[in-house]
């Protein structure tokens, strides 16, 4: 775990431990057919990230699908409507999330400020990245709670040094080429409108589709971050996180 474990340390982590348990099926009994990854949060994100490495591989088992239950794959934006829209709104604020993938990257957070206003990234960087990471991609029906576009700004060369590997698929898989998405298995995408991560998960519905991987998508109006982690509890569960979850198991069985 981050911050005494940096990147790539939880990406390697999940993707040995998917690779020796696709070695070794036979030996847990499983299906070589039937193989699902899912994380939610930055679980999610690692899921997603595994999906990309083994899309390719033609020396192990194709996975059969991954669930992402409201994930975070970009650190290139936090002033997407999403962002700007529930800064404030608990479990994950605006702030915390750059503040854990900041932890995550370097182990600390000293470039935190510039993350958040967006001067961590170089101008033509982020228009390389435009056409995947951008509020014009987002449906116009999810600005309707408020938006502001933002100016584009620069960074310094020193920050960039810093966060520049914010670049990479392996952390933000939101940024994979289109060749690698192609290979990727059927996908459910769990989405929360009161939740920071939400336009994350929507620019990957987007491009997942446009690249012909089938997506089941499941919205959750009433929902916000971390709704699923409180199933079960006696005192703090809720009817839309049971809804969400409901949607993933039938995905599931559906394959």
């Amino acid at each position: 775990l981050a911050p005494e474990h940096k990147y790539p340390a939880a990406y390697e982590d999940c993707l040995n431990a998917t690779q020796h348990f696709l070695h070794h099926l036979e030996h847990y009994g499983v299906d070589p057919a039937r193989v699902t990854v899912c994380g939610d949060s930055a679980g999610g994100n690692l899921a997603a990230a595994v999906s990309q490495t083994l899309a390719g591989r033609s020396d192990l088992p194709k996975l059969r699908a991954q669930i992402l239950l409201y994930p975070g794959l970009q650190a290139l934006d936090f002033n997407l409507p999403s962002y700007q829209q529930n800064r404030g709104v608990p479990l994950l604020f605006r702030e915390r999330a750059a503040f854990y993938v900041l932890q995550y990257l370097n182990g600390n957070a000293t470039n935190l400020e510039e993350v958040l206003e967006g001067s961590h990234i170089p101008i033509d960087v982020k228009l390389n990245y435009q056409k995947w990471v951008s509020p014009d991609n987002i449906p116009e029906k999810f600005k309707v709670r408020g938006y502001k576009p933002r100016v584009l700004l620069d960074c310094t060369t020193e920050v960039f040094e810093k966060v520049k590997r914010f670049c990479e698929p392996n952390l933000c898989p939101l940024l994979a080429e289109d060749t690698v998405l192609q290979q990727l298995p059927e996908s459910f995408i769990l989405t929360c409108e009161y939740d920071v991560l939400r336009d994350d998960g929507l620019l990957y519905k987007k491009r997942l589709e446009d690249n012909g991987v089938r997506v089941t998508w499941c919205h959750l109006e009433d929902g916000f971050h971390g709704i699923i982690n409180s199933f079960g509890s006696d005192w703090l569960s809720f009817p839309s996180g049971k809804r969400g979850l409901d949607n993933a198991i039938n995905f599931l069985k559906s394959l």
